[in-house]
């Protein structure tokens, strides 16, 4: 299946994101993901703060990841994220994270709704968010 739209973030873990091995903190993965997530829709110009100010929500409401091998402290993980499909009410994301070596260190899938902020309730997709998925670009080739 190609992506609809790739995008990437570098991360490099700190100190406090790893445990006493030196490897990163499996829930420290989590954070990178929505990282990445939260770049590539300000990539495609749909910012948090827009969403905010329009009554959107996009709670998480699942998340399943493969950790393949370790994330390491200081080390310069590149987290990729992809859309594979235009939503409708959910919209998942595709992430994989690699290290220095571009070996994969874990794959994982998040999928968010689309929600109404005052309500809380689970909404179509908003007609600026279909609009700015409908006119991407050609995938980045990553």
């Amino acid at each position: 299946m190609s992506s609809i739209r790739k995008g990437k973030v570098q991360v490099r873990p700190r100190y406090g994101e790893v445990d006493q091995m030196g490897y990163v903190y499996h829930a420290n993965y989590v954070t990178y993901c929505h990282l990445a997530r939260t770049e590539l829709l300000r990539e495609i110009g749909i910012h948090d703060k827009f969403l905010e100010e329009n009554g959107v929500m996009l709670p998480v409401i699942s998340m399943d990841l493969r950790y393949l091998k370790p994330g390491k402290y200081d080390e310069l993980l590149t987290i990729e994220a992809s859309i594979d499909e235009l939503p409708k009410v959910r919209f998942s994301f595709h992430f994989k994270i690699y290290n220095e070596e571009g070996e994969l260190l874990c794959k994982a899938k998040s999928t968010v709704v689309f929600a109404d902020s005052l309500t809380r309730k689970p909404i179509k997709i908003p007609k600026f968010i279909s609009d700015a998925l409908k006119h991407l670009p050609e995938p980045l080739n990553i």
